[in-house]
């Protein structure tokens, strides 16, 4: 406990001597225990100064015949390397003693840091590995690292030498004869990664990669599939051997396991295997989270692509999993592959079209429901009879929200405007749009209206209005998009000419969904788990703060005061159930000066439910040193108290001596007023993102829900209204219905989050926006305590 104290405190070794002394004692003890970790406690805390002193003790632990010593010296070896190489360097002789050691974890940890000596002296690198894979290392772990090593030279030796020879290549091959696992697979993976690598060359590792596949270790089985993945992306044929074992792996119970194969025998498998494999992929999916099934759609869409004869096949599929229940980025994934199969297949155009029309009938997406009505107004006029989708469009002018309804609109003019045949029919539709309760359905109803005329024929009007209403863009609308949010309001107007007009197909490699985690209600926060682990830590570090419990939430830090200025400060709100603590974050910005005895002083007279019970000043605050001082309140437990609070920072400031650096003795007491700080209702929410918000909230049940209108007074915007929303009940926006569509007179946004005292809660709220611009507001919540409901209800009614 002493040694790890004495490590974490780190110490420099001129200012504790007694301290270095006895380290360096404990360095010749008997205990060897004692050696090993005096070795890299003391490595830890030294300067160049001490290093000269005790290297000679350190280059004999290098050899010693205890390992844990040796290996403490070795792995302190490796962090001074990055303060005091030239010292290092000088143990060469002893580290290449170690290696020859019979003890594994000393062969690994000499082999690195000899590496790590000679790591800019490529020739010294070679020798090395040359001498080294003669079968002087023993050591698994050793092993692995000389094999990378290996695989680096080979890399180098083919960037400089284009004749193919590879050499080392041998060495690889025979390692994977070795009895380690670990070996075999590090082996396996390097040839695999071989830059031009042949398939003769690749022959052996795919066949122990195979092995590995039925192996009864869940992580041999991951490790090959997942490098079968990644070489079925260039050698497709050398992976085809092993689908036979990968398709037992469909029902493996690692869903990332599965799922990796499955992706794997979509780029591998023939065009007489695909119905097979639909039909196992059918029973997969109901398994696994979205995540991974967007990977599975992506791999879908590429075999589409390689085989479009099988089109039908592929494309009934996702027309199936398109109606089962699913969340945004998921069903997005699924409508995305369809539209670039129509794109690129012909043939598959018109079931594709048929498809999307079927689905936007049941979809709960409004951007995807928009998205979908715009492909089809620009392809649908151009198949061999675009009648038939009239119907499925003016369904939705019937029974979906305004946004979907204005869309649809639109859709319908560009039918009637590019299919003669169309226009008397569309001319009687549109006229029914008129009476609509949307502003903006009637409006794009009577210009569309008017562009085409009583007839149903287009009018002579500008053929810059017609190009622009019934015309192609241009661009593809995702990149449009990308554009917009990346374009950066100046005196310089957005040009559309500057989009990109290339479509931007999804790559065909798979994402790394293994590394996602589902979100769903009952998920953990996301968000920098870091941050608040160690703010958690820091708090109960504290004795004034430990028990207050669990912590709830960490606000960003609030500044209170102005750039620039004279003294820096900014505040966290660490909230907790019946206790709220501020941390002032403070700097001294004026060179000369110590401040000392830094306190903040707090008032809450316009926070009453608040009363201050600790506090935790800062004992000193030198020039550009950043230190922190805290102030803890007292509020009802579980309540959303709030209030403001005024502050004023409080030191004693004294002068430093330019020349000795030293203060002076005598301070002088000053104040420094910073700005209000406010405590509000958003600090008691946590956001949380949920994957499918019907499911979510269908699983909350109405026992539990509270309902209400609210007038919002006059809004330049419902964007305005929209955000001003989200703000005051610092909930997630899902699905992203933040975004309101440009102009929309209503719209519905969709917000989850965790209450304090960790109750979920779901939102949804109803906009609507009149001619005098006064916005009305229905506001739906469910939660799990009935009180949380009505609480959420009390913050829209008092904000």
């Amino acid at each position: 406990m002493v040694y790890l104290m004495i490590k974490e405190l780190s110490p420099s070794a001129d200012e504790v001597i007694i301290v270095t002394s006895s380290l360096m004692k404990d360095m010749n003890s008997r205990t060897d225990m004692y050696r090993a970790n005096a070795i890299r406690v003391l490595c830890r805390i030294t300067d160049g100064t001490l290093l000269t002193q005790i290297e000679r003790y350190l280059k004999q632990a290098i050899v010693d015949k205890n390992p844990v010593v040796a290996s403490a010296a070795l792995v302190s070896g490796i962090h001074l390397l990055q303060t005091n190489p030239e010292i290092v360097k000088r143990w060469s002789n002893e580290v290449q003693e170690a290696i020859q050691s019979r003890a594994a974890l000393i062969q690994f940890h000499a082999l690195a840091l000899l590496h790590q000596i000679r790591q800019n002296d490529r020739l010294a690198v070679s020798k090395l590995v040359t001498s080294l894979t003669r079968g002087t290392v023993r050591s698994p772990l050793a092993q692995c690292l000389l094999i990378r090593y290996t695989s680096q030279v080979i890399r180098e030796a083919t960037m400089s030498n284009q004749t193919g020879d590879r050499p080392f290549y041998d060495y690889l091959e025979g390692c994977l004869r070795h009895k380690a696992e670990m070996v075999i697979f590090e082996a396996a993976r390097a040839i695999t990664e071989l830059s031009g690598v042949t398939s003769r060359e690749l022959t052996p590792a795919i066949t122990v990669l195979q092995l590995f596949l039925s192996s009864s270790k869940p992580v041999l089985r991951f490790a090959a599939v997942r490098t079968l993945n990644k070489v079925a992306m260039t050698h497709p044929l050398a992976v085809t051997n092993c689908n036979i074992d990968m398709e037992s792996l469909i029902s493996d119970q690692n869903r990332s396991i599965a799922t990796l194969a499955i992706t794997t025998l979509l780029k591998t498998g023939n065009e007489s295997s695909v119905d097979r494999l639909m039909k196992q992929i059918t029973n997969f999916m109901s398994d696994i989270a979205d995540e991974f099934k967007i990977v599975v759609v992506e791999a879908i869409r590429s075999l589409c692509l390689k085989f479009p004869l099988k089109y039908r096949s592929l494309m009934n599929f996702l027309s199936n999993i398109l109606r089962e229940e699913g969340g945004f980025e998921y069903k997005k994934a699924i409508v995305d592959s369809i539209v670039i199969l129509i794109r690129d297949i012909p043939d598959a155009k018109e079931s594709g079209l048929l498809h999307l029309c079927e689905f936007i009938e049941d979809c709960e997406f409004t951007y995807l429901s928009t998205q979908i009505l715009h492909f089809i107004g620009n392809e649908g006029p151009k198949t061999s009879d675009p009648s038939k989708y009239i119907r499925y469009i003016y369904n939705r002018v019937i029974l979906e929200n305004a946004t979907v309804r204005a869309s649809a609109v639109s859709t319908l003019a560009k039918f009637g405007a590019l299919v003669d045949s169309l226009k008397p029919r569309i001319f009687v539709l549109l006229k029914r749009c008129l009476f609509d309760s949307d502003d903006e359905v009637r409006d794009r109803a009577t210009l569309y209206l008017n562009t085409l005329g009583g007839d149903g024929a287009v009018v002579e009007t500008d053929d810059e209005v017609k190009e622009f209403l019934f015309g192609s863009l241009g661009v593809p609308l995702s990149n449009l998009e990308t554009s917009l949010k990346n374009y950066e309001p100046s005196e310089e107007a957005f040009d559309i000419f500057s989009v990109p007009k290339e479509v931007k197909s999804q790559p065909l490699a798979e994402k790394k969904a293994s590394g996602k985690k589902p979100t769903g209600l009952g998920a953990p926060p996301v968000g920098p788990t870091s941050i608040v682990d160690s703010y958690e830590r820091l708090l109960s570090s504290i004795p004034e703060f430990a028990s207050y419990g669990k912590l709830f939430k960490s606000s960003a830090p609030v500044e209170l005061t102005e750039a620039e200025t004279e003294y820096a400060v900014n505040v966290v709100k660490h909230i907790f159930d019946s206790h709220l603590v501020f941390r002032y974050n403070c700097t001294n910005t004026i060179p000369g000066q110590l401040l000392e005895n830094v306190s903040v002083i707090v008032d809450p007279s316009e926070a009453e439910e608040f009363s201050e019970i600790a506090s935790k000043p800062l004992k000193s605050l030198p020039y550009d040193t950043p230190g922190q001082t805290f102030v803890a309140f007292e509020k009802p437990e579980g309540v959303p108290a709030v209030g403001k609070f005024s502050n004023t920072l409080s030191f004693i400031v004294k002068e430093v001596d330019p020349t000795t650096g030293e203060a002076e003795d005598d301070g002088v007491e000053d104040e420094y007023q910073l700005e209000d700080l406010e405590v509000v209702a958003a600090d008691y929410m946590l956001k949380l993102g949920v994957s499918n918000f019907r499911n979510a909230w269908e699983s909350l049940g109405p026992d539990c829900e509270r309902v209400d209108e609210y007038g919002l007074g006059p809004r330049e915007s419902l964007t305005e209204a929209v955000n001003a929303v989200i703000n005051l009940l610092g909930m997630q926006p899902c699905e992203g219905t933040e975004v309101v569509p440009s102009n929309s007179r209503s719209h519905t946004c969709l917000l989850s989050g965790v209450y304090i005292g960790s109750v979920k809660v779901l939102v949804r709220l109803s906009f609507g926006l009149d001619g005098a611009k006064e916005v009305a507001m229905k506001l739906a919540v469910r939660s799990e305590d009935i009180s949380v409901s009505d609480a959420i209800h009390e913050v829209i009614a008092s904000g």
